[in-house]
């Protein structure tokens, strides 16, 4: 259950990563230390910083940078992979496009998700059917995202290996059939810079995304330099800011990661505020369990937690296209 944190804690997560698929990782002092940390921080806040996570932090710069060139576009030219629902929910949506509990959000996005093939998993599958929409300008851009997805995919693969150990479980809980053919979602997400009239900020009332927590497992977040804008709310009610710092992921747990840790850890809400002049962008990585995973409460952590099932189980896809389909006005 979430605290009253007051920052959101750094965690070294090289040591794991290095050890992360050797049989004997349980007896490294390094990586018991590094879950030890992650137990922690997801039960305190639900919230980390990774640092040492392994992928080139010019390849991390590239990214937002070529995020900034899509969304520097004319609106036309953004318009030519513009998201709709025959898309399978994949492209580009305008400002005020996103929904969140009823709230156009103001920043403008692309959404990609793990290709799933016609028929791939039935009526389940079906609303998520579709090829990711890459824009043909700025050149490159489908080659660097996918090799970046590849990479966030591996680094949050072994991260989740680590949180499993942190919840008395062995490190694969979240392999085979709950994450071993893991679904992904990544959201490249552009914010205007706050309105300024007679020269006050008016940036409270357009909320660059209103306040939610995450669908599944774990979440990477990618956020332009010098801008502090994501905020993270704690048990009491305050909104902690999340400061971007170099080389360094935001994490954070979702909603299935709740229901399987049986609410020992929680899915923390946290919203966008760009009080910034600047446009902002943040590249969000999503790690999920596979599409048709049927997500309940792991048996050791019902132990943990005094024996009784807090949550119903939840086939991810069925989540995931209910969200989707209420996000969007499209």
């Amino acid at each position: 259950m979430a605290t009253d944190f007051k920052s959101i804690p750094i965690i070294d997560v090289a040591p794991l990563l290095a050890k992360c698929d050797d049989p004997k990782m349980v007896q490294d002092p390094g990586v018991r230390e590094v879950v030890k940390q992650l137990d922690q921080a997801c039960r305190e806040a639900g919230f980390f910083y990774a640092k040492g996570h392994g992928i080139p932090e010019t390849m991390v710069k590239e990214v937002r940078n070529i995020t900034h060139k899509f969304f520097d576009l004319p609106y036309e030219e953004k318009l030519k992979i513009k998201m709709t629902p025959a898309a399978g929910y994949r492209g580009y949506q305008r400002i005020g496009e996103n929904i969140t509990k009823g709230v156009p959000d103001m920043h403008e996005a692309i959404d990609c998700y793990k290709e799933l093939k016609q028929g791939m998993y039935g009526a389940l599958g079906k609303p998520m059917e579709g090829c990711n929409q890459w824009p043909h300008y700025p050149p490159n851009f489908k080659e660097l995202m996918e090799e970046y997805i590849s990479l966030c995919t591996e680094v949050s693969r072994k991260i989740m290996r680590g949180i499993a150990l942190a919840l008395g479980g062995s490190p694969d809980e979240f392999e085979g059939e709950r994450g071993g053919d893991a679904f992904w979602v990544m959201r490249l997400i552009g914010y205007p810079g706050a309105s300024t009239a007679n020269g006050k900020c008016t940036s409270e009332n357009d909320i660059g995304c209103g306040a939610h927590t995450d669908y599944g497992l774990l979440t990477l977040v990618n956020q332009d330099e010098n801008i502090t804008a994501l905020q993270v709310r704690n048990q009491a009610g305050e909104w902690i800011s999340a400061p971007p710092i170099a080389g360094m992921f935001v994490c954070n747990i979702g909603d299935m990661l709740k229901i399987l840790s049986n609410g020992l850890y929680e899915s923390t809400l946290h919203r966008v505020i760009n009080k910034s002049p600047t446009y902002r962008v943040c590249v969000a990585f999503f790690y999920e369990p596979n599409y048709d995973a049927a997500v309940e409460p792991l048996e050791v952590c019902v132990r943990k937690s005094g024996g009784t099932r807090k949550f119903e189980k939840a086939v991810y896809g069925e989540h995931l296209v209910s969200k989707v389909q209420t996000n969007f006005v499209t």
